[in-house]
């Protein structure tokens, strides 16, 4: 990708970065923040990860049922060539996408664009998810919004997986997660356990 010498009043891109467990409200920023650089006359696009079904094939859909239409794609290699002619790109779920997502959103930022990545930091084991680290390490400005955990009432930092299921990557909602802080989420299922027991 050819780049313009870089000069005094060229316009810069950048990337911004929304991370946190689910039901942290990640997509509903994302969502915002898109809204309004529309509102700006700015041209925006949005994409996902084609296997996220969960809420619609075809649009990006916050918990609170906020949606946007969005770009089903199978790659990080496709977003190059789909954001010609946009100035601010959207990408949701962040943490399905290849490990080469963080080098792509840097070349879109390189030639002008505000990149908005949103995605969970870490899995259901705690530990960091895909290429998230990779973009949090890059990005100019990073958001990371909360849950409220369904325990103790205090900030939920991660998700907690409901099922005995190990695969990293298996879409559900609040049918096989839950937001937990990190002491709730380390004492696992014995939580469980005593609400079962408490009904």
């Amino acid at each position: 990708m050819f780049l313009e010498p870089h000069f005094k009043g060229q316009r810069s891109g950048w990337i911004e970065v929304i991370c946190g467990s689910m039901f942290s409200g990640k997509t509903e920023e994302l969502i915002r923040r898109l809204k309004r650089a529309k509102i700006a006359n700015q041209k925006t696009e949005i994409f996902k990860p084609k296997l996220d079904t969960r809420y619609d094939s075809s649009h990006v859909v916050s918990h609170d049922e906020n949606s946007i239409l969005a770009v089903p794609i199978d790659g990080s290699h496709r977003l190059l060539e789909l954001s010609e002619g946009y100035s601010v790109i959207g990408i949701d779920e962040a943490q399905f996408f290849d490990s080469g997502l963080p080098e792509i959103c840097q070349q879109l930022a390189l030639v002008g664009k505000r990149v908005i990545v949103a995605g969970l930091d870490m899995d259901f084991r705690g530990k960091p998810f895909g290429p998230m680290p990779d973009l949090l390490a890059v990005a100019e400005y990073i958001t990371k919004v909360h849950a409220i955990c369904q325990h103790c009432g205090n900030l939920a930092t991660h998700s907690y997986r409901l099922s005995s299921d190990d695969d990293t990557v298996v879409l559900g909602e609040k049918d096989l997660y839950e937001p937990r802080c990190r002491t709730c989420y380390h004492m696992g299922n014995i939580l469980n356990l005593k609400n079962s027991n408490a009904k």
